[in-house]
This record gives C-alpha cells, structure tokens and sequence, in this order.
C-alpha cells in the first residue's frame, strides 16, 4: 500500500482539495478528521468535528481512541486498499495517524502549497477564521446524521477540462461545529413544533392541527402530528403535503436530521350543507 500525505496549516482549505487530488492521482481512499472515506462515501470512523472542544477534535483526528483507531484500521484492512491519502496539519501529525492506524510508512507527503494558490488558501482560512467553516469531502446526505443539530449545507463543486468541459460535479459538506462557536446552541421541542404547526397552514383540506410530538434522538427526530382534514377531500394527498413541507421546512430552518415523519388523519369535518 502507497501512503500519500497531504499537509497543511488548519483552515488552508485540505478537506476542500482533497478528493480533487485524490483523483487526479488516482487514489480512492482518504483519511480526514477521523473518517475513513471511500468514492464519497463513509466506510468508519467519527468525524472530529463533532467533538465538543477544539482539543478532543484534534484528539480524535490523531485517533488516539483505541476503539476508534481500532475501527478504522480494520476497515482498511478489509479494503486493502493499493493507495490511501491522509490529511494532516503537519507531517509529525501525518506520521501519528499512519502509526496509530498501522499504516505503511508515507511515501509522498505533498503541501497545501503545491496545490493551492495564495489567493486560495487565504479566502479557506477568512472563512475559517470569521465565519467558523469546515469541509468534509463527503456529500451532506453522508453526515446529516451525524450532525443532526449544527448548521451544515451542501458545496458542489465541478471539475472544468483543459477545454472547457464539465467532467464531474463533486458535493462536499460545510459544517460549522461546536467548538467554532462562542458557545452552544440548542434547538428546543416547542420551538420545532411551532415550525410544525405553522407547515400546515393553508395546506387545502387541512381543518386544524390537533397535535405534534417530537421525540429527540442521538441520530434526529421523529415528528408525529395527527390533522384533522375536511370532507371530500383526498386524504392521502393531503398527508404527503404535510409530511413534504414539514420536512422542508424543519430542514432548511434547523439543519436537523428527520428520522420520520408520521402524519395521522384522526378526524373529518363535514359541511352542514351536506
């Protein structure tokens, strides 16, 4: 097995490159942050920038964790990969995470500055430094999940040929962790619910909401509402209009993860005229 390295300064823009490098040199397996990433994908591991503090982030990307150090090497074992890409902020970094992972010594250690213009790493470290951004080279529906709670959103990025042709649109995640924050933020059930009930306002053949419960969990929410809906009215369309805004709009506002929507129609009002 090759191992390449790819070093540079935090917040010099290496998660961004990464999979952009990776293919021009043909390499398929990146370790970044504590995960192990195969084709977009996540094969192991936990990103450190989940952890609380900018100190277990850096703990967790060294994979000083023997259970998760454990996890990722033997996820790379089964891979047996011929050539993997770490990311590090330097090469005594580098060379903790091959160690820690039981990797072959690096034979390629390439710098954020051979790859990266001036222009380019100073724009990824203002973003860093003022607005808190981090990537992750996987796309969002990979760490939703994950990161159920923090504010992500999804970057493309398209790969342009010497003549002008698109080649590949690859999506990257923008995550802005805890620990990039003055403190901690917390999206309350009541707050959630509000957004809920006001989903369903003049959805046609929705009469009133009668109730919404949100049950929190390590991986999302679940969200269950039970409608009352009028008469005549096809019930079942109306049910996946409110599951499709719900999850629209908890999406876009809260960036948590939906584990499911349950919609319940419990009552019909009919016109007196009828």
């Amino acid at each position: 097995m090759e191992v390449y390295a790819l070093v540079g300064p935090s917040g010099t823009g290496k998660s961004y490159r990464a999979i952009s490098f990776a293919n021009e040199m043909g390499i398929l397996y990146i370790i970044d942050d504590g995960l192990l990433i195969k084709d977009n994908r996540i094969l192991a591991g936990v990103s450190a920038k989940k952890e609380p503090t900018k100190l277990a982030a850096v703990r967790r990307a060294l994979f000083i964790d023997s259970d998760h150090a454990q996890q990722v090497s033997q996820a790379i074992e089964m891979e047996n990969p011929p050539s993997i890409l770490v990311l590090g902020t330097s090469v005594n970094m580098i060379n903790k995470i091959v160690a820690a992972l039981n990797l072959p010594k690096v034979s390629h250690i390439i710098s954020i500055y051979d790859i990266a213009s001036k222009k380019e790493i100073a724009l990824a470290k203002q973003q860093r430094n003022e607005e808190g951004k981090h990537i992750i080279p996987v796309p969002t529906f990979e760490v939703r999940k994950d990161f159920s709670g923090y504010f992500i959103d999804a970057l493309n990025m398209f790969k342009i040929s010497p003549k002008g042709r698109m080649l590949q649109s690859i999506e990257k995640t923008v995550v802005r962790p805890t620990f990039s924050y003055m403190g901690k933020f917390y999206i309350s059930n009541s707050a959630i619910q509000s957004i809920i009930i006001y989903s369903t306002k003049n959805i046609e053949g929705v009469s009133r909401v009668l109730k919404v419960s949100v049950i929190s969990q390590e991986d999302g929410v679940v969200i269950n509402i039970d409608v009352e809906v009028y008469y005549n009215m096809k019930i079942i369309d109306i049910l996946k209009e409110i599951q499709r805004r719900v999850e629209e709009n908890i999406s876009w506002t809260t960036g948590l993860n939906i584990i499911s929507i349950n919609v319940n129609a419990k009552g019909i009002v009919i016109p007196e005229h009828i």
